[in-house]
Protein backbone atom coordinates (compact mmCIF):
# COMPACT_ATOMS: atom_id res chain seq x y z
CA UNK A 1 0.00 0.00 0.00
CA UNK A 2 1.58 3.31 -1.02
CA UNK A 3 1.40 6.08 1.83
CA UNK A 4 1.59 8.97 -0.10
CA UNK A 5 1.18 12.55 1.65
CA UNK A 6 0.71 16.17 0.29
CA UNK A 7 3.54 18.46 0.82
CA UNK A 8 3.84 22.01 1.90
CA UNK A 9 6.72 24.10 1.76
CA UNK A 10 7.48 26.38 5.01
CA UNK A 11 8.17 30.20 4.15
CA UNK A 12 9.87 32.28 7.12
CA UNK A 13 7.42 32.72 9.71
CA UNK A 14 6.56 33.75 12.76
CA UNK A 15 3.84 32.54 15.88
CA UNK A 16 3.11 34.96 18.29
CA UNK A 17 1.59 34.75 22.09
CA UNK A 18 -1.50 37.77 22.38
CA UNK A 19 0.69 39.72 24.63
CA UNK A 20 3.54 40.38 21.92
CA UNK A 21 0.24 40.70 19.19
CA UNK A 22 -1.09 43.65 21.74
CA UNK A 23 2.87 44.93 21.97
CA UNK A 24 3.42 45.12 18.47
CA UNK A 25 -0.35 46.10 17.04
CA UNK A 26 -1.94 47.51 20.13
CA UNK A 27 -4.20 47.18 22.78
CA UNK A 28 -6.90 44.87 21.81
CA UNK A 29 -5.48 43.87 18.44
CA UNK A 30 -7.11 40.83 17.04
CA UNK A 31 -5.19 38.63 13.52
CA UNK A 32 -7.08 38.60 10.81
CA UNK A 33 -6.91 35.90 8.49
CA UNK A 34 -5.31 36.07 4.91
CA UNK A 35 -5.63 32.31 4.17
CA UNK A 36 -6.22 28.59 5.73
CA UNK A 37 -3.69 26.68 6.54
CA UNK A 38 -3.44 23.13 5.89
CA UNK A 39 -4.11 22.68 9.92
CA UNK A 40 -7.05 22.96 10.97
CA UNK A 41 -8.27 26.71 12.75
CA UNK A 42 -4.78 27.63 11.74
CA UNK A 43 -3.92 30.41 9.21
CA UNK A 44 -1.57 33.13 7.50
CA UNK A 45 -2.34 36.73 9.09
CA UNK A 46 -2.73 39.58 6.72
CA UNK A 47 0.05 41.13 9.60
CA UNK A 48 3.65 41.11 9.21
CA UNK A 49 6.24 42.17 11.23
CA UNK A 50 10.33 42.72 11.47
CA UNK A 51 12.31 40.31 12.56
CA UNK A 52 15.66 42.05 13.65
CA UNK A 53 19.21 39.87 14.14
CA UNK A 54 22.34 41.03 15.07
CA UNK A 55 23.31 41.05 11.06
CA UNK A 56 20.46 41.71 9.22
CA UNK A 57 16.37 42.12 9.40
CA UNK A 58 13.73 40.76 7.31
CA UNK A 59 10.48 42.91 6.80
CA UNK A 60 7.06 41.61 6.29
CA UNK A 61 7.29 37.96 7.89
CA UNK A 62 4.17 36.44 8.14
CA UNK A 63 2.08 35.69 11.19
CA UNK A 64 0.62 32.44 11.89
CA UNK A 65 -2.55 32.64 14.17
CA UNK A 66 -4.32 31.78 16.07
CA UNK A 67 -2.17 33.44 18.86
CA UNK A 68 0.51 30.87 20.92
CA UNK A 69 1.78 30.29 24.32
CA UNK A 70 4.82 31.30 23.14
CA UNK A 71 6.04 33.34 20.32
CA UNK A 72 8.56 31.36 17.69
CA UNK A 73 10.25 32.37 14.69
CA UNK A 74 10.86 29.51 12.02
CA UNK A 75 13.48 29.91 9.25
CA UNK A 76 15.68 28.36 6.92
CA UNK A 77 19.30 27.26 7.45
CA UNK A 78 20.07 29.80 5.19
CA UNK A 79 17.93 32.89 6.84
CA UNK A 80 20.22 32.28 10.20
CA UNK A 81 23.34 33.37 8.44
CA UNK A 82 21.67 36.42 6.49
CA UNK A 83 20.18 37.70 10.38
CA UNK A 84 23.16 36.37 12.17
CA UNK A 85 21.29 34.00 14.35
CA UNK A 86 22.26 30.46 15.07
CA UNK A 87 19.09 28.44 15.12
CA UNK A 88 18.91 24.99 15.75
CA UNK A 89 16.90 22.61 14.09
CA UNK A 90 13.62 21.77 16.43
CA UNK A 91 10.35 20.50 16.76
CA UNK A 92 7.94 23.17 16.93
CA UNK A 93 7.42 24.43 20.36
CA UNK A 94 10.70 23.28 21.53
CA UNK A 95 12.17 26.20 21.91
CA UNK A 96 14.34 25.93 25.32
CA UNK A 97 17.25 27.26 25.00
CA UNK A 98 17.09 28.72 21.44
CA UNK A 99 18.22 32.73 20.49
CA UNK A 100 16.46 35.22 20.12
CA UNK A 101 15.50 38.10 17.69
CA UNK A 102 14.10 42.01 18.17
CA UNK A 103 10.77 41.77 16.62
CA UNK A 104 9.22 45.13 15.38
CA UNK A 105 5.52 45.71 14.47
CA UNK A 106 3.87 49.00 13.49
CA UNK A 107 3.05 49.95 17.40
CA UNK A 108 5.89 48.81 19.50
CA UNK A 109 8.30 46.12 19.35
CA UNK A 110 9.57 42.76 21.20
CA UNK A 111 12.90 41.47 22.71
CA UNK A 112 12.47 38.01 22.22
CA UNK A 113 14.98 36.20 24.82
CA UNK A 114 14.43 32.52 22.67
CA UNK A 115 12.51 31.06 19.74
CA UNK A 116 14.35 31.10 16.50
CA UNK A 117 14.02 27.94 15.16
CA UNK A 118 14.76 25.41 11.72
CA UNK A 119 11.98 23.76 11.67
CA UNK A 120 12.29 20.04 11.73
CA UNK A 121 10.91 17.94 8.82
CA UNK A 122 7.74 16.60 9.98
CA UNK A 123 4.41 15.28 9.06
CA UNK A 124 1.16 15.99 10.67
CA UNK A 125 -0.97 12.54 10.95
CA UNK A 126 -4.29 12.61 11.97
CA UNK A 127 -5.04 9.64 14.45
CA UNK A 128 -7.00 7.41 11.81
CA UNK A 129 -4.10 8.42 9.29
CA UNK A 130 -2.13 7.36 11.69
CA UNK A 131 -3.19 4.55 13.25
CA UNK A 132 -4.18 3.20 9.39
CA UNK A 133 -0.42 3.25 8.68
CA UNK A 134 0.96 1.47 11.95
CA UNK A 135 2.74 5.31 12.34
CA UNK A 136 3.29 6.31 16.04
CA UNK A 137 3.35 9.77 17.61
CA UNK A 138 7.65 10.83 17.45
CA UNK A 139 8.78 8.12 14.87
CA UNK A 140 11.29 9.03 12.49
CA UNK A 141 10.52 8.04 9.02
CA UNK A 142 11.63 8.32 5.49
CA UNK A 143 10.19 10.01 2.96
CA UNK A 144 10.84 9.78 -0.91
CA UNK A 145 10.34 12.70 -3.24
CA UNK A 146 10.48 12.01 -6.75
CA UNK A 147 11.08 14.72 -10.00
CA UNK A 148 13.84 16.33 -11.60
CA UNK A 149 16.20 16.69 -8.55
CA UNK A 150 14.18 14.04 -6.31
CA UNK A 151 15.23 13.03 -2.27
CA UNK A 152 14.87 10.93 0.22
CA UNK A 153 14.54 12.99 3.65
CA UNK A 154 15.25 10.99 6.65
CA UNK A 155 14.40 11.97 10.41
CA UNK A 156 11.17 12.96 9.27
CA UNK A 157 9.29 13.37 12.35
CA UNK A 158 5.83 12.34 12.57
CA UNK A 159 3.57 14.36 14.36
CA UNK A 160 0.53 13.13 15.39
CA UNK A 161 -3.33 14.03 17.14
CA UNK A 162 -6.94 14.05 16.05
CA UNK A 163 -6.76 17.97 15.51
CA UNK A 164 -4.15 17.39 12.33
CA UNK A 165 -4.95 17.01 8.98
CA UNK A 166 -2.28 15.09 6.39
CA UNK A 167 0.56 17.32 5.30
CA UNK A 168 3.80 16.74 5.49
CA UNK A 169 5.99 20.31 6.10
CA UNK A 170 9.39 21.18 4.79
CA UNK A 171 11.26 24.49 4.94
CA UNK A 172 12.18 26.53 1.94
CA UNK A 173 16.30 25.08 1.66
CA UNK A 174 14.63 21.76 1.75
CA UNK A 175 11.70 22.71 -0.95
CA UNK A 176 14.15 24.24 -3.18
CA UNK A 177 17.49 21.31 -3.17
CA UNK A 178 14.46 18.88 -3.92
CA UNK A 179 12.91 20.59 -6.21
CA UNK A 180 9.46 20.38 -4.33
CA UNK A 181 6.72 23.00 -4.30
CA UNK A 182 3.67 23.28 -2.25
CA UNK A 183 0.70 20.77 -3.51
CA UNK A 184 3.49 18.09 -4.54
CA UNK A 185 3.43 14.88 -2.74
CA UNK A 186 5.98 12.51 -1.15
CA UNK A 187 5.76 8.69 -0.31
CA UNK A 188 6.96 7.15 2.98
CA UNK A 189 9.50 4.91 2.24
CA UNK A 190 10.20 3.41 6.30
Amino acid sequence: MSKTVPVGVSARHIHLTQEHIKALFGEGYQLTEFKPLSQPGQFAANETVAVIGPKGQFDKVRILGPARKASQVEISRTDSFAIGVKAPVRESGKIEGTPGVKVKGPKGEVELEQGVIVAARHIHFHTSDAANWGIADQQLLKVRVGGERGVVFENVIARVSDSFALDMHIDTDEGNAAGVNTGDTAEIID
